[in-house]
């Protein structure tokens, strides 16, 4: 059958898998992908046209659109079934909105598809609608995909956001629009570059609706310093971004002797109030998702996983590894939800048979809890400190980890940077220097954790809140952005920053496969985006020294 895709930091040879994907996809699930892609791409056309006509669109439709983008995310469901529901699914709804449309002239491809019934055949029908069955101008191809995969990214938040009861129907309508875009292959290079500053801009908006979602919830966060080692007795680890499910197996296992430990993105939920309040929330287990068959190996506790991060469970610990929400594995226990509720007693009873560790292990801390709010409230000491000159420069060093190499960079940038520089940081790129002891400056910690990638927001909006203070733009703050990326949820996080104005963006390990030399060319013109090159040499030429 044969597969092709590209959409991650790590694909083979930096040019794109061909058998299997680095992440761990076999060529039926990367098939059953690229179709639901493709079913997207004509329920927006059919969507577009109904807002076009005025009507209003079934709140299923947009809850769904966010929900399937999202399952084909890099590392987030790997189950073929699961896929064939989902293709259905678009098949159903797809006929619905067609229906309200009414008949229409030059229907795309996409839009009159009709899915047949069995894996099989849809497999077939899978290898005409990949990537490059569109034979487009290498260009265009390029900007294409940068707009679906900014659409994945886009469509992880809006499903992290609705999970907690925020939405936004411009978001959804947004995503109708630029999904029948990547199906239109009428679109010009211009058109595209144009949708991919709003769908940066749309993005923002749907980081803020998160933020209020997770803070309306929770909470503000609060700098918390948090437990990195080994406690005796039962435990679970809960991995991925949904800070509902972790709520929910707190709630589920309080008073039951049971430890939970929070793993990867999860980390950053020790900083909410609402719950840092449960006790039985102990620590932090283990890196960046990418080290996590050696950690869960052979591990005696159960492990959640609620979003993408999963990659393929050693037999060691499949029998006690867990997903939930739209992470899949073939042969893995899976937790639905009903009524908006899920049931963890099999996660629980797992737990206890295992029995959990024998004796309390203690590693390092790390302190959590500096996103907006937090960081803000101390904004006149540090206004202050940067015109005394004690507060020379800030550093963004964030983004996605990964297991390639020369992802080192950005520990040993965090060793390099000055002790009179501060240093922001967020998502699972911060396991690269979080535990390492930095110090403070003018009186505040030098390094302060933002949050999840989704608090990329928090990161922006302190930005624009000194900028404010400063009277200046936020290209003219002493200011510098050093990201790591790995899969679409950076890509839509760096239009976003684009679509801010924000300038010279230093961007690693690589330089990702699917951005063509034109493309680049041209966010380096009008950006000043940049590849990452040696600590030394990128400090020196921030810096000036």
């Amino acid at each position: 059958m044969g597969m092709f895709c590209f959409q991650c930091e790590q694909t083979a040879g930096g040019k794109g898998c061909t058998k299997v994907g680095v992440c761990g996809k076999d060529e039926h699930v990367s098939g059953l992908q690229d179709l639901l892609v493709y079913q997207l791409k004509g329920l927006g056309f059919w969507g577009d046209q109904l807002l076009s006509q005025g009507k209003e669109l079934p709140e299923a439709a947009g809850d769904f659109m966010m929900e399937a983008l999202f399952a084909t995310l890099t590392n987030v469901n790997f189950h073929d079934e699961r896929f064939v529901e989902l293709l259905l699914q678009a098949q159903k709804l797809k006929e619905e909105l067609a229906a309200s449309a009414g008949k229409l002239e030059n229907v795309p491809a996409a839009a009159s598809f009709t899915l047949p019934q069995t894996k099989a055949q849809m497999e077939l029908h899978a290898i005409g609608v990949g990537i490059q069955s569109d034979n487009l101008p290498e260009d265009l191809l390029s900007l294409r995909e940068l707009l679906v995969y900014g659409l994945k990214g886009l469509a992880a938040y809006a499903h992290h956001a609705k999970v907690l009861g925020y939405e936004d129907s411009a978001i959804y309508n947004f995503a109708y629009r630029a999904m029948a875009a990547a199906g239109d292959n009428s679109k010009t290079a211009e058109e595209l570059l144009d949708l991919l500053m709003e769908l940066g801009q749309v993005n923002f908006r749907c980081m803020e609706l998160l933020d209020q979602a997770n803070t309306g919830t929770y909470g503000n966060p609060e700098p918390t310093e948090v437990f990195c080692g080994k406690k005796r007795g039962p435990f679970i680890i809960i991995s991925g971004h949904d800070l509902k499910d972790l709520k929910q197996l707190l709630e589920q296992t309080e008073g039951k002797g049971i430890n939970i430990f929070t793993h990867g993105e999860m980390l950053p939920a020790h900083g909410y109030p609402e719950l840092k309040k449960y006790k039985h929330l102990v620590g932090n287990y283990g890196g960046a998702w990418q080290d996590q068959q050696k950690e869960f190996d052979n591990i005696p506790g159960a492990i959640l996983m609620t979003t993408n991060c999963i990659q393929r469970p050693r037999p060691s610990y499949q029998d006690r590894i867990f997903t939930t929400g739209l992470v899949g594995w073939p042969d893995v226990v899976h937790i639905p939800q009903e009524n908006g509720k899920k049931d963890f007693t099999a996660v629980i009873q797992k737990a206890l048979e295992l029995g959990g560790w024998s004796e309390d292990e203690k590693e390092a801390t790390t302190t959590v809890g500096f996103g907006h709010a937090a960081t803000l409230s101390h904004a006149g000491a540090i206004i202050d400190a940067v015109k005394a000159g004690q507060i020379r420069h800030f550093f963004l060093v964030g983004g996605c980890d990964g297991a390639k190499s020369g992802r080192n960079y950005y520990t040993q940038l965090a060793e390099s940077i000055p002790q009179d520089c501060v240093i922001l940081t967020l998502a699972c790129g911060k396991y690269r220097f979080n535990k390492l002891d930095l110090g403070t400056v003018a009186g505040l910690p030098r390094l302060l954790d933002v949050g999840q990638c989704n608090d990329a927001y928090s990161a922006i909006k302190i930005a624009l809140a000194l900028a404010d203070a400063f009277q200046c733009d936020v290209n003219q703050l002493p200011l510098s952005l050093i990201l790591s990326w790995y899969e679409q949820k950076a890509v839509v996080i760096l239009l976003t920053l684009l679509s801010l104005g924000i300038k010279n963006i230093h961007l690693g390990p690589s330089l990702p496969a699917f951005v063509s030399e034109n493309v680049l060319g041209i966010l380096v013109e009008k950006f000043g985006l940049k590849p990452i090159s040696t600590p030394a040499a990128d400090l020196a030429a921030i810096l000036g020294a």
